[in-house]
């Protein structure tokens, strides 16, 4: 008897003893890779198994009895969420399984501010890390995408809506176009499409115009106003005469120099409104929000010009003569430059 009491002893001694180094191992951080950050995949319908020995062979977690152990105690075990995540600090399990389980996956936040071209997009779609610019120009031609609301559409332009976009660091060009794309159908609700063709507009000349409203003024009060004026034109057949349109035709042909020029004005491309009548063939940028309302909802205003004030602002005109006066007051002696306002 004394003998197997002894025994029983030990037994308990030693489960306690592992015990208490298990319960260690679950509070104390744990880092076992080399690198400055060590990514783990969780695929969707993993178990705890599967999750266990993703965390183990990454060195983010010491061992499967370390990992069950912090799963037992923390109860998480039906809360785990799949996503790919980020460690790069030392972590005790216990933090490893509450970061995942309140799926804090790792994104990439890519922000494409409003009144860029493809190729503008493209560069910061290459700056993030994600891939070629290359590549996104040529997803951006899958016109496919917008088929249903633009079957006239030879590429993407002014259809990317320009947002943050929280990406995993394997979102190809593919995919985040198309999610710009699904982006543009979400804000062009039903009431703006329904605005916009009561204009006469389609989807199409709306976002020609909402691209050139963009283009023109970073003033949110002002967009409406500048609609107005851009409207009031094709009313009456007059020429749009807008820089940035000019500005856009050159970029196509590589042949922009950073400023107008007056020999620009001439430059012979249906996207010059210098020299073609009525809206450019498609968007030359890609619109916010704030210039697709203005475009459907312009100001009811009888304006015909406007010149920048060089503060970021516009003053306003309804005949020519008007508009020569603000120019000799705002513009002269500067030379014309870049969305300057000059709707002439």
């Amino acid at each position: 008897m004394k003998k197997l009491a002894l025994f029983l002893l030990v037994v308990m001694l030693a489960a306690s003893g592992a015990a208490v180094a298990i319960y260690s191992r679950v509070r104390a951080p744990y880092r076992g890779y080399a690198g400055a950050a060590q990514f783990v995949d969780i695929p969707p319908g993993a178990g705890t198994r599967a999750i266990g020995d993703r965390l183990v062979a990454a060195g983010v977690i010491r061992d499967q009895v370390t990992y069950r152990a912090a799963l037992w105690w923390s109860g998480q075990s039906r809360r785990l969420k799949a996503g790919e995540y980020r460690f790069d600090a030392p972590m005790t399990p216990a933090e490893v399984l509450g970061k995942i389980a309140r799926g804090e996956v790792y994104v990439i936040n890519v922000t494409f501010p409003e009144g860029l071209t493809i190729a503008e997009m493209a560069k910061i779609f290459e700056a993030h890390g994600l891939g070629r610019a290359s590549s996104f120009v040529a997803a951006a031609r899958d016109t496919s995408l917008v088929r249903a609301f633009d079957p006239a559409a030879h590429d993407l332009e002014g259809y990317l809506f320009p947002e943050t976009y929280a990406v995993s660091r394997h979102t190809d060009a593919s995919a985040l176009v198309r999610l710009m794309v699904q982006q543009f159908d979400r804000v062009m609700t039903p009431d703006l499409r329904a605005a916009a063709r009561a204009r006469g507009l389609a989807v199409r000349e709306l976002v020609t115009l909402a691209s050139i409203v963009e283009k023109e003024t970073a003033n949110p009060d002002e967009r409406p106003v500048v609609a107005a004026v851009y409207e009031n034109r094709l009313r009456i057949g007059m020429g749009l005469q807008c820089d940035p349109t000019v500005i856009y035709a050159l970029e196509l042909e590589g042949k922009y120099r950073g400023s107008l020029h007056h020999d620009d004005l001439s430059f012979d491309s249906p996207y010059n409104t210098y020299r073609y009548p009525g809206l450019p063939p498609g968007p030359i940028a890609s619109p916010g929000r704030t210039s697709l309302e203005a475009a459907a909802h312009p100001s009811s205003v009888d304006y015909l010009y406007f010149v920048s004030r060089r503060d970021g602002s516009h003053q306003f005109a309804r005949s020519l003569a008007e508009h020569n006066r603000n120019v000799r007051k705002y513009l002269v002696p500067h030379a014309r430059g870049k969305g300057n306002g000059a709707a002439r």
